[in-house]
């Protein structure tokens, strides 16, 4: 499928037909503005509106969220993926399935990327080694104290870490309320130990493989990383 990336503010603005172009026009462009499209018409439109890096749906007479990453000295894109059995109800993993993370950190004129491989791996295994990754580079580059907003497509995650069962299982010595043990607890454990190294952040939620051009960045980057498995 053919995707538009429209740089709003860059280098050059503009619409372009591949990532490396998009990303040759952004890079070290303070308060670039940049989304990518499926349709041509919206990634004009883009060039000629709203200023937002992304536009979440919204429940009836709710008001929805939109965070403007100019608010942000750090935003950090991660996601997780796999090419397995295990991705539907009574799936299994097999040991040669193939499974990746990948994680995007943008620091003002700045650009980090990592991915990883594993086999026989879960998606859900494979999104927390995500963001556990992001963190760890964030302490490496010593930019781990800046206000810093992590974006993520699983729910997975997102809920273990905002609606604080992560904080539960905690408290329970890392069980859930029924005396199981969560799957990945090993995983879950390590970034516990990781998130209070990032002092100011916030996290939310994006719709995977939309129009969120950090978003299906990482999603491309554990795809190659799959590619080569």
């Amino acid at each position: 499928m053919q995707k538009y990336y429209a740089v709003r503010r860059g280098k050059k603005p503009g619409i372009y037909l591949t990532w490396p172009e998009c990303k040759a026009q952004v890079d070290g462009f303070t308060g670039a503005r940049y989304k990518s499209f499926t349709d041509k018409s919206q990634a004009q439109a883009f060039l000629e509106g709203s200023d937002s890096y992304s536009k979440p749906v919204t429940k009836k007479n709710n008001k929805p969220k939109v965070s403007d990453i100019n608010d942000y000295d750090v935003v950090v894109y991660t996601d997780g993926g796999s090419r397995n059995h295990g991705n539907y109800k009574g799936g299994h993993v097999k040991t040669t399935d193939k499974a990746a993370w990948a994680y995007h950190i943008s620091n003002h004129d700045q650009t980090y990327e990592g991915t990883g491989g594993e086999f026989g791996a879960t998606n859900n295994r494979m999104e927390i080694m995500g963001l556990i990754q992001s963190i760890i580079r964030l302490n490496e580059l010593k930019i781990n104290q800046q206000n810093t907003i992590f974006v993520l497509d699983s729910q997975y995650v997102l809920n273990a870490i905002t609606k604080n069962w992560l904080a539960g299982w905690r408290k329970r010595g890392y069980k859930k309320a029924d005396g199981s043990v969560p799957v990945n607890v090993e995983l879950w454990k390590e970034l516990d130990k990781l998130l209070p190294t990032v002092t100011n952040k916030t996290f939310e939620w994006t719709k995977g493989h939309a129009t969120n051009v950090g978003n299906n960045r990482v999603d491309e980057l554990l795809n190659e990383t799959m590619d080569k498995m």
